[in-house]
């Protein structure tokens, strides 16, 4: 919570998809540990100590490079922020986490959860973003979902341009769909007697993904913090809606024969278990 109180205990300082645990100096993305030097980490503390609020280059030099300790401190504070920039994937442009107000110091600006060390039990200290991601799918994504340390590294452009692809092909199904419904109701009446019933599943389910799909486009676009988990919460809805979904070329079969309606069926099926991983490369 930002601007939370805190006391002499140690504290972990959750920020989007990072941990930084003052106990040990470590700096963790989604359970992963990132190699950062002790004065870039002690940097970040100092910042992370006081979410939103200016600390100074002066309050900085105090507490690491006090007096005869080191000759080139401006050199010294801008590798160390440099470093924690580069870690976090943030820039001086654009900050995300640490913004520089020229000449005077630095301030952390992303919300900061804030952990008390005695408010975290022994059986979940160890339950890091990672951890909870994975208990979002239990079982499920242990067995047949690719797990996100499994994922190989790619260019996010190219993750994030096929993300966008993929997106846009539901977004055209939906619609297309809704544009045709008179059609779609002459198809399913032809082979299922309770062909209502399908006409209100093709209505709802596309209601339901038009706006998936512009979240993960948007997502996919720009990026935000939290898309990896809220995705991986929505999976099984998401993952429901495009099963379904992968028969619709079915609805399609006179135009283009069952042989072609069956294999893009297949296609399909397959898809969702693309997109997941899609969504697990370009959050990384």
């Amino acid at each position: 919570m930002p601007g939370t109180a805190h006391n002499s205990a140690p504290h972990l300082y959750r920020f989007g998809p990072f941990e930084a645990d003052a106990r040990t100096g470590e700096l963790r993305k989604q359970g992963r540990r990132l190699a950062l030097q002790d004065q870039p980490i002690q940097v970040l503390l100092m910042l992370l100590k006081q979410p939103a609020t200016l600390v100074t280059r002066a309050e900085i030099q105090q507490s690491l490079w006090p007096d005869g300790t080191f000759v080139d401190f401006d050199h010294g504070l801008n590798t160390a922020i440099n470093k924690i920039r580069e870690a976090l994937g943030d820039s001086a442009a654009n900050p995300l986490y640490v913004e520089t107000l020229a000449k005077r110091g630095y301030r952390f600006i992303a919300p900061v959860e804030v952990i008390n060390a005695e408010s975290i039990a022994p059986a979940s200290s160890s339950q890091t973003p990672k951890s909870i991601e994975e208990n979002s799918n239990p079982g499920f994504a242990q067995s047949l979902l690719t797990h996100p340390d499994e994922t190989p590294q790619a260019p996010h452009a190219v993750v994030r341009l096929l993300l966008l692809i993929l997106q846009i092909m539901y977004l055209i199904f939906y619609i297309e769909a809704l544009a045709h419904l008179r059609g779609v109701e002459q198809v399913v009446s032809q082979v299922i007697a309770a062909y209502l019933r399908i006409v209100v599943i093709v209505t709802v389910t596309a209601a339901i993904g038009i706006p998936v799909r512009l979240y993960l486009i948007s997502g996919a676009a720009f990026r935000p913090p939290g898309l990896r988990s809220n995705y991986l919460k929505l999976f099984p809805m998401i993952f429901l809606l495009d099963l379904i979904w992968a028969v619709s070329p079915f609805l399609l079969i006179h135009q283009i024969g069952f042989g072609l309606a069956l294999a893009s069926t297949a296609a399909l099926l397959y898809a969702p278990f693309a997109q997941r991983s899609l969504v697990l490369m370009a959050t990384k």
